[in-house]
């Protein structure tokens, strides 16, 4: 690639002003949307406990997309991938969010040092006191221990997301390829790292919101959907710049092709770990676990439960198998978005039900604002990450490579 191309690239890619306007709109909203939340939690048969809920079900869908696309990123340095170096750029952008999100789990911590069993029932003295099962547990589930633990998962993943970044914005200054030579030797224990982080973080934050039901396969499947609603957003993302007139000819429809195979591919790893989870529960019979999916095999769980099958797994498992729905943007675009709005699902269906067991699902006010603020919080710390940097890697070693990319 010559330094004409580059340089080219280089003017294109950014917003500017208009950037910084939607940072600043976006973040207001995504304030008052949030404070909109606490006040109808008041009015709430379960108070600020609603709130809690609904918060932590939202935080942890937008931070899943930046983990997602973190995980991308160390696995296309870790293969020496070629092809994808045109759109790695926006999943660097997604992963290095995650010191911002970091903040944002302010409120979690503060609703379990202060509040009690509010969103942790293990957390309430008088449940810990009659409950043997939970006893056992304590030396683990405990608030100053998940607290130092919680620590320990964000500043991985801060660091991990602001040293990729970091490294790629500073190799389109520099075009040093030692730079890429650096990023790959450190991928593997990266990974390693984001294995053990991103497991007990799952196993933390919400197999524990009921502290007598475990599944060892529980943080695979949470990754699964991260990385999942990760790709899709990113196909959303590019389209979205394109139709901008940005990456139009950078992005092809070879690229979006094996965007949509990755897509499909976890669509389907999704739904094998969701079996064999279900499977190995259902086979052993234990009341202990067994009563975890009881819960959402009644009432309107029940619903969610059909749904979360049919939509999460066997219709976007047949609708994206195609070839022509892969290179078609409008219909990859479609089943993007719908995916995004199942996986959104899939962790209401994990989480909700601790809030009131046998109740059934129920969306309302206070769910809608914590989406819409969280969501808005999440699109402004993306485009102030963005910056005015260039969204692709322009002396990426590899981008002519990728900018050549053509499906066999």
């Amino acid at each position: 690639m010559t330094a004409k191309p580059h340089a080219e690239l280089r003017d294109l890619y950014h917003f500017g002003e208009e950037r910084q306007r939607a940072v600043r709109l976006l973040g207001a909203i995504g304030v008052v949307g949030l404070l909109l939340g606490v006040i109808f939690s008041l009015f709430d048969a379960e108070g600020l406990r609603r709130f809690a809920f609904t918060y932590l079900v939202s935080y942890i869908y937008f931070l899943s997309l930046g983990l997602g696309a973190l995980c991308l990123v160390l696995v296309s340095h870790l293969t020496r991938s070629g092809w994808n170096v045109v759109w790695r750029r926006l999943a660097e952008i997604m992963g290095a969010t995650l010191p911002c999100w970091a903040l944002m789990f302010l409120p979690i911590l503060g609703f379990l040092l202060f509040g009690g069993g509010m969103l942790f029932h293990w957390n309430d003295p008088e449940v810990v006191r009659n409950d043997p099962l939970i006893q056992e547990k304590v030396p683990y589930l405990n608030a100053g221990f998940f607290t130092v633990r919680a620590a320990i998962y964000l500043a991985v993943w801060a660091w991990l997301g602001s040293y990729y970044y970091r490294n790629s914005r500073l190799q389109d200054r520099s075009g040093d390829k030692e730079l890429t030579l650096r990023m790959q030797k450190w991928s593997g224990p990266a990974l390693i790292l984001y294995g053990f982080t991103v497991t007990f973080a799952s196993f933390d934050w919400m197999m524990s919101l009921d502290a007598h039901w475990f599944s060892t396969i529980f943080g695979v499947y949470f990754f699964g959907g991260a990385a999942m609603g990760a790709i899709a957003a990113l196909i959303l993302a590019a389209q979205f710049l394109q139709h901008r007139g940005l990456l139009k000819e950078s992005i092809t429809v070879e690229h979006y092709h094996d965007l949509g195979k990755l897509l499909f591919g976890f669509v389907f790893f999704w739904g094998y770990i969701a079996f064999s989870q279900y499977l190995l529960i259902w086979y052993a019979n234990i009341p202990e676990k067994t009563q975890w999916f009881l819960i959402r095999q009644t009432g309107g769980w029940a619903g969610i439960s059909l749904i979360l099958l049919f939509g999460h797994f066997l219709l976007p498992f047949a609708g994206l198998m195609s070839r022509h729905v892969r290179r078609h943007r409008m219909l990859l675009a479609g089943w993007s978005a719908w995916l995004l709005v199942m996986h959104w699902l899939d962790l209401y269906w994990l989480i909700m039900p601790q809030l009131s067991k046998y109740a059934g699902p129920s969306f309302g006010l206070v769910d809608l604002c914590c989406l819409i603020g969280l969501g808005c919080l999440y699109v402004s710390t993306v485009l102030w990450v963005m910056g005015d940097h260039a969204l692709i890697a322009v002396r990426d070693p590899r981008l002519a490579e990728s900018l050549a990319f053509k499906n066999g």
